[in-house]
């Protein structure tokens, strides 16, 4: 069970029209990746639980037939909780044990490890957890051996520095636990305390620690950061043209059908199909996704989204996240004046 709801309000205003796990990193949507760990890990049939963003998802997912997996759509009224997500799914799930992933997630190393030991293992549940330098902003557990005999969401006072990655296995009676508990004070139906009544009931849950990065690309900076590690494993690939006026150095990719003229991307970097980039400087930790227009420009460590334009900016583009079909421009006119029409929650940074 992957969940593709939420309204992703700490990127907006892209999560105004978008679905937040539709966001590229390295020009591919952060829900496919979880597609990916699941196919990886044995799973074909998935369900992926949607809110108002549900025809994006379906139209960018389709049937699954992409990945070799079965998809089914399930709706949640609202992001009543993780809890809820699982209740919404019970005639989809079932009496068979699963795996819920949410799909905002990175995870470098995939869940096929972690998907094994739970076959492996007699347990209740198994959690994915990770060590983090900031507890507080995350569900936390608290271990004797491998055993989980403590879990507290976003505490002011970690009692460790192991956070709940996106990532659960469950066997069916996380349903019961999921219907005994009371919403919290957010007024939702919380994992963690779902997962605390089935310790407090006696039922056994075990932690997996994960040694490589992970991300919740909730938020910008986390985003950007995703991107830069992805991009860090690429391997150097032309399917477009480069032109001989231009340079390319270390680790970049142009897909197929993009245009580098009389320009300068230094890796790693990645320029997405059909894009053209002219006269500019695309710099390492860039991923420019299909249809991207950039001449006259400077860019580096930053995501620009399709069918988008950045036309004869004086100074660099740096730590930005730029939506789908955004025209940044300068114009010649004079007197020379900001003009700007910007959504609810915009932010620009001008020097």
């Amino acid at each position: 069970m992957i969940l593709s709801g939420g309204e992703g309000t700490h990127l907006r205003p892209i999560t105004h029209t978008s679905a937040k796990q539709l966001v590229p990193v390295a020009n591919k949507p952060i829900l496919f990746y979880g597609l990916e760990y699941l196919k990886e890990a044995g799973i074909e049939d998935i369900g992926i639980i949607v809110g108002d963003t549900e025809d994006e998802i379906r139209e960018a997912v389709g049937d699954g037939s992409n990945w070799g997996v079965k998809v089914t759509y399930i709706r949640q009224e609202a992001p009543l909780g993780l809890a809820h997500a699982v209740l919404t799914a019970a005639d989809y799930l079932g009496d068979t044990p699963f795996v819920m992933y949410l799909g905002d997630n990175l995870i470098k190393e995939g869940i096929a490890a972690f998907v094994d030991e739970f076959r492996r293992k007699d347990v209740d549940a198994l959690i994915l957890l990770a060590q983090v330098t900031e507890p507080q902003r995350f569900g936390v557990a608290r271990l004797e051996g491998s055993r989980v005999v403590e879990l507290v969401e976003k505490p002011k006072e970690p009692p460790s520095d192991l956070a709940l990655v996106g990532a659960y296995m469950f066997k069916p009676v996380i349903l019961e636990a999921s219907r005994a508990i009371k919403p919290s004070w957010r007024d939702e139906l919380e994992i963690t305390d779902a997962i605390q009544y089935l310790i407090d009931h006696g039922h056994r849950v075990e932690a997996h620690i994960i040694n490589g990065w992970w991300k919740d690309t909730g938020y910008l900076e986390d985003l950007l950061e995703a991107n830069r590690m992805i991009l860090e494993g690429i391997e150097p690939l032309c399917e477009g043209s480069i032109d001989n006026e231009s340079k390319v150095d270390g680790r970049v990719v142009v897909e197929e059908g993009a245009e580098i003229v009389r320009s300068i991307l230094r890796g790693p970097a990645i320029i997405g199909r059909g894009s053209r980039i002219a006269d500019s400087y695309i710099g390492p930790f860039t991923s420019i996704y299909y249809g991207v227009t950039v001449e006259g420009s400077e860019l580096e460590y930053s995501i620009v989204m399709e069918n988008s334009s950045i036309i004869n900016i004086p100074g660099r583009v740096e730590d930005s996240l730029i939506g789908k079909n955004v025209e940044i421009s300068r114009s010649p006119a004079r007197p020379k004046t900001f003009r700007f029409v910007l959504g609810d929650n915009s932010r620009i940074g001008l020097i």
